[in-house]
């Protein structure tokens, strides 16, 4: 007795681009080259989905080679054929034609973000799809198409993804004609399950790795009000969700460690952060989004950190203050400083790029607080308004040559071997929702960072004192302070 069944589908992924280098060849990688993980990522979810990968060798951005590569693949035992572009333009312009040459383009470019450049066609009777070169945009493109491709040459129907009803966190904008897929972080917060859209850009991996969901806009709507409910996608189990933290506000380096240890600690535990800046946070307290708030706000009046702000955007929100650190702030230049820059007075200079946080972070109140001490012009600093969401991306554009500096703390510098110069040292506390004070998953959060170990850590980071660190610095029950 013999039964017909389906042969697992073959996939060949043939990795392009001039720039692209081996994992193996990491330690030797030169600047501008990038280092070839796409083919890892796709082969991954191929096996996923039942398939067999096949890896092709990286081919570079020359004509008849990517011809002669992709009439291999065709010609091969692949069922079907993924070309995942390089990032630059030569890579861009030789996939389509190269298709068109061998069999037929069917589409070239669809209206969804991120995946919009995405190629859809045939050759040898087989599927051709060319892959944006850009890793969400690259693992949007396959879902959309390879997946239920996969699924039916398994003679299986392409199953939904899992979705939740969730409150939307705050108002997202989208391009009217374009289905966006936005990453969004969930957590339960008062009974209520809130999405919280986080940053965007087909090339930020960890848009994808730090999502806890994705909403899916329809290209119809020019995005979607805050406090709209909306079907989101869960990346994860969905009992999770309840185990789930949300942190909204300023940006530190230290809040992923804190995450790295409490799913250490406890496994069930996940911290989901996103960066909006300290005032950011303090709005998202108000409006009961997030069971805290990491906040580091000069009151230029009396120099002290947070307590204004609280009283000033916290009426009616019952919270309290704990120190995390005390950290240095300054700016992140060059190694060896080329643009030879002294201080804030050489931000002025023609010559000297710099890139800045954005409104509403406690970075740029810093800042402009320094630049009026000194009477000195924001308008006349060449990249003021040229706005960062964290202060690693700020050192990046530095050590890219972006910029010539930047305001953002010494960690930052120091985790990518920059200069510094000090401006002066911040207080950057957590702001907790009374609501959370109680819950298992902060208690969680308050033993990290009073812990020994953790101190240790962040002590090594530099840049930061940590004597202090988990203390309560003020208890605000929503008209005053009954402890300060």
């Amino acid at each position: 007795m013999t039964i017909s069944v389906f042969a697992r589908p073959k996939v060949f992924i043939q990795p392009t681009g001039s720039e692209i280098i081996s994992p193996g060849s990491a330690a030797e990688a030169k600047p501008g080259q990038i280092i070839e993980f796409n083919g890892a990522v796709l082969a991954g979810m191929v096996q996923e989905l039942g398939g067999t990968p096949i890896l092709g060798e990286i081919v570079p951005d020359d004509y008849e080679s990517l011809k002669l590569a992709l009439q291999e693949a065709i010609e091969s035992t692949a069922d079907v054929v993924l070309i995942n572009a390089g990032s630059s333009a030569g890579s861009e312009d030789y996939t389509p034609a190269i298709i068109e040459e061998l069999g037929e383009v069917l589409t070239h470019g669809v209206a969804m973000m991120p995946g919009k450049p995405v190629i859809l066609g045939m050759a040898g009777w087989k599927p051709v799809v060319g892959i944006p070169g850009y890793t969400v945009s690259a693992i949007m493109a396959f879902e959309q198409f390879v997946r239920p491709l996969l699924y039916s040459l398994q003679g299986i129907q392409s199953p939904a993804f899992p979705t939740v009803s969730a409150i939307l966190g705050r108002k997202l904008p989208s391009k009217l004609g374009l289905e966006e897929f936005a990453r969004v972080i969930l957590g339960r917060v008062d009974n209520r399950l809130i999405a919280m859209p986080i940053q965007r850009g087909a090339g930020i991996i960890t848009s994808l790795t730090r999502a806890d969901g994705i909403l899916q806009i329809p290209q119809e709507q020019e995005g979607m009000e805050e406090g709209a409910e909306v079907e989101v996608r869960v990346l994860r189990a969905k009992d999770q969700l309840d185990f789930t933290l949300i942190m909204i506000g300023s940006h530190d380096n230290t809040i992923d460690l804190i995450a790295n240890e409490l799913k250490s600690r406890d496994s069930r535990i996940h911290l989901s952060s996103s960066n909006v800046g300290s005032l950011g946070g303090m709005m998202a307290l108000k409006r009961r989004q997030t069971h805290f708030a990491g906040s580091h706000l000069l009151d230029p009046q009396t120099g002290e950190y947070n307590y204004s702000y609280v009283e000033r955007y916290l009426k009616g929100t019952p919270v309290r203050l704990v120190e995390l650190a005390m950290r240095e702030q300054g700016l992140v230049i060059g190694k060896g400083n080329p643009k030879r820059i002294n201080g804030l007075e050489d931000l002025l200079r023609p010559d000297v790029a710099f890139i800045n946080r954005q409104a509403g972070s406690g970075t740029r109140v810093l800042l402009d607080y320094c630049l009026q001490q000194r009477g000195l012009p924001a308008e006349e600093i060449k990249g003021y308004d040229q706005e960062e969401f964290t202060h690693m991306s700020v050192a990046v554009n530095v050590l890219s040559g972006r910029a010539d500096a930047g305001m953002a703390i010494y960690a930052s510098a120091k985790a990518l071997d920059l200069d510094f110069i000090p401006i002066g040292r911040e207080r950057y506390d957590l702001v907790i929702a009374e609501s959370a004070w109680l819950d298992f998953k902060m208690r969680a959060v308050l033993d990290v960072i009073a812990s020994d170990s953790f101190r240790r850590t962040v002590t090594a980071m530099g840049g930061y004192e940590v004597s202090d660190s988990g203390r309560v610095k003020g208890v605000w029950d929503g008209e005053k302070w009954t402890e300060k």
